[in-house]
């Protein structure tokens, strides 16, 4: 049993690989993950914080408790944190060519992936959220499998590898893999701290 006896939670998103780094991370601390699948909204915002916090409050209307929801971004240091908050936009209308593209001739490919986790344990508490993040640089080229950003993102951890080369080390390294297990531990220390 994990925490005040939750051993298992519900992991709304629509996208499979998320969901199955998530079973394979929180499988460490003994909860079972449930795969909810469907669409919900998320506002543009400045921050992941407040994109995940307004998502997580309008499924608690839908969604039973517990669940949690997950929002990452690409930040890369010479396009001011762009595309941030607006990455999944991004990969979707221009990919991971043309970010490469936008860093063509950029000697500073500082980046990092962050990871925002929103959960909401009962309807009557405001839901928590938790991060992680992973500093990294963006790769001259894509290389290796992977899905969204995995191909152009090399994490500083262990060094010279994208995600997308790491295969399922990533999830040893990763942003959602730091954030989940933030709340893996979490729920398994009974929610007295975050």
């Amino acid at each position: 049993m994990v925490g005040e006896g939750v051993d298992r939670i519900r992991f709304v998103t629509h996208n499979r690989h998320k969901f199955r780094e998530a079973r394979t991370i929180l499988a460490r601390f003994g909860l079972e993950v449930e795969w909810v699948e469907m669409e919900y909204p998320e506002v543009q915002a400045d921050t992941l914080e407040e994109v995940a916090l307004f998502s997580a409050r309008w499924l608690l209307d839908r969604v039973d408790p517990p669940f949690f929801i997950e929002d990452a971004g690409l930040f890369i240091d010479a396009l001011r944190g762009f595309p941030g908050p607006y990455s999944s936009f991004a990969f979707r209308t221009i990919g991971n060519e043309g970010i490469l593209k936008l860093m063509d001739g950029i000697r500073d490919r500082g980046a990092s992936f962050k990871s925002v986790v929103a959960v909401a344990l009962d309807r009557d508490s405001e839901p928590a959220v938790l991060v992680g993040e992973t500093p990294g640089r963006i790769a001259e080229s894509i290389r290796g499998g992977g899905w969204g950003f995995d191909p152009i993102f090399e994490p500083l951890e262990p060094g010279g590898l994208t995600y997308g080369e790491l295969g399922e080390d990533k999830n040893r390294y990763s942003h959602r893999y730091r954030a989940l297990r933030r709340l893996g531990e979490w729920l398994s220390k009974g929610r007295k701290h975050l």
